[in-house]
């Protein structure tokens, strides 16, 4: 063996989101997962956050394909993007893949090869031999990796728990980690969302007691809010709905479209009349409907977050409705999520949510778990992987507990260089940071405009437009002073009146003195007057037009 096993993870390491890995053998890549993260509460305009990938951009000749392991937004979520740069075939499973073909728009769809692959298939890809195996997590069709490459076998554990009682009847397939065991295993690279937890994640079957009390005590509706990806939750919910003898609806483009998805693959049962339009729910008395709806993140723009301010089109929050939040809150979306529930309890819903009640389980292992993983596998290295920082320290003293030596662990954050050999070395860091997505804007937005539109939020920004005639030196006319965000105009007529003075008087130069130099005075002149009048420092901008 003369070539070198590279890992290096582009997202998903060091933060919760934006899922994704490059393994790198000689002039071979194989990519697993793109995924997307949710933008943290000072991360103003921004939609979603995507992986820096500028590390693949001038090996794009090398990427052999990339594999998805489940169709969670944050393994899935960036892949048009990533698409529209690396015309590559990708591997998903059948729900994977569906779950896919709605978030490909036509031209990729067209261009794109989507390979069809099921746990205990053997795909050759390069140098690879890729083996998914079943894995429990909290949607239909997820898989783990085991991928062979000319340095020894990788074990990628996807997102997994080991449920005994998966709602879909699928256990985590423990004889495939067993035999991967008996081949010996150079490096497991495993799952560390919950390595802070104690004990064992629950069963998903423990929800479904939670779900029936909430259907049989609720006086009128009950929406329940989850992620648009999460089918198994979906499914725990017909299933409720169906023995309380209630209809169902669902509320959110992307949910809408998953739900279907997973109907014609047969991953979602929900029995003929059941599932009703949304505007059809307006017919039945309300304590016989169900809502699915998007939004258990606290996001401003998805179902429960419109509903909660009273902005969505077709529906309102009536009194008497019962509102169930069946999602674990990312890190970073507490405030957001706490505003949405005291909203919703001022506008007459009771509001169920963990740990009030029971109404939503991981879809992540704890400690238990992962020690029962490494213990079966026994890798050579350990790469932690998937989670914030602490989570991926705690799972590398973990691994160490249980007889990994420390020099074989590599707890490391996005873009740094994993070589496995002999040894494992930890090189050089390359790009592994934050591309903000906004509207149509992929990348354009950096942390420069982000500050901007933080002070901008913060204090607002007062704009003052003076005519200025360079010959004689002075303003000509009075000049005109425009705010937003800094004080509220019917009481700040006064203040206003005196920095129109302000500006005047900086707007006043030696004859011949170029507008830029204006700017700047007036600029300065005018930032110095509000803080002395009111103590804040809103953006001041200066636009002195040439007579």
């Amino acid at each position: 063996m003369t070539e070198r096993l590279r890992i290096v993870p582009l997202g998903g390491l060091g933060e919760v989101g934006k899922n994704m890995l490059s393994i790198e053998y000689g002039r071979n890549i194989l990519v697993v997962d793109a995924g997307i993260m949710f933008p943290e509460s000072d991360m103003l305009g921004i939609d979603y956050i995507i992986p820096d990938w500028g590390y693949l951009r001038d090996k794009k000749d090398l990427v052999r394909a990339i594999v998805i392991t489940h169709g969670h937004e944050d393994h899935i979520g960036a892949l048009p993007h990533f698409l529209e740069e690396f015309n590559v075939p990708v591997y998903a499973t059948r729900l994977t893949r569906g779950l896919i073909e709605v978030k490909l728009k036509k031209h990729l769809l067209e261009r794109t090869t989507l390979h069809l692959y099921a746990p205990g298939d053997v795909i050759q890809i390069g140098p690879f031999t890729v083996e998914p195996y079943h894995v429990c997590h909290s949607i239909p069709d997820g898989v783990g990796l085991g991928i062979t490459t000319p340095a020894g076998l990788l074990v990628h554990s996807g997102d997994f728990k080991f449920d005994h009682t998966p709602v879909d009847g699928w256990p985590t397939d423990y004889a495939k980690l067993a035999e991967f065991s008996g081949r010996g295993v150079l490096a497991l690279l495993s799952d560390s969302t919950n390595a802070d937890q104690p004990g064992s994640t629950p069963s998903e079957a423990v929800l479904n007691d939670a779900f029936a009390q909430v259907m049989r005590g609720a006086p009128g509706r009950v929406i329940v809010a989850t992620f648009a990806s999460l089918i198994s939750r979906i499914q725990q919910v017909v299933d409720a709905a169906a023995q309380a003898g209630r209809k169902i609806a669902i509320a959110g483009k992307t949910m809408i479209e998953n739900t279907r998805i997973a109907r014609e693959l047969g991953y979602l049962r929900i029995p003929d009349g059941m599932l009703l339009q949304l505007g059809e729910i307006g017919r039945l008395p309300p304590r016989e409907t169900v809502i699915m709806a998007t939004g258990a993140q606290g996001e401003p723009t998805a179902v429960l977050g419109r509903l909660a301010v009273g902005q969505h089109p077709s529906l309102c929050i009536q009194e008497g409705d019962t509102v169930v939040l069946s999602s674990h809150t990312i890190p970073g979306n507490e405030e957001l999520i706490h505003r949405v529930i005291n909203r919703l309890f001022q506008k007459g819903a009771d509001v169920y949510y963990d740990p009030l009640l029971p109404v939503h389980v991981s879809g992540h292992a704890s400690q238990e778990e992962q020690k029962l993983l490494i213990n079966m596998l026994r890798p050579r290295f350990f790469i932690p992987i998937h989670g914030e920082l602490r989570h991926l320290k705690q799972h590398g003293k973990i691994a160490r507990q249980l007889g990994v030596p420390a020099e074989n662990v590599a707890v490391v954050e996005n873009g740094y260089m994993l070589t496995l050999g002999e040894r494992l070395e930890i090189g050089e860091r390359v790009p592994g940071g934050y591309v903000f997505v906004d509207g149509a804007r992929v990348g354009e937005i950096g942390p420069t405009v982000m500050r901007e539109r933080e002070e901008l939020g913060r204090d607002g920004f007062v704009m003052a437009i003076v005519r200025y005639d360079p010959h004689t030196g002075h303003a000509v006319g009075r000049p005109r002073i425009v705010t937003r965000g800094f004080v509220f105009l019917p009481g700040a007529e006064d203040l206003l009146a005196r920095a129109e003075g302000v500006v005047l008087s900086a707007a006043s130069a030696k004859p011949g003195t170029p507008p830029t130099e204006v700017e700047a005075q007036v600029q300065e002149a005018l930032s110095r007057f509000l803080y002395h009048e009111t103590r804040g420092r809103p953006v001041v901008i200066p636009v002195v037009m040439e007579k």
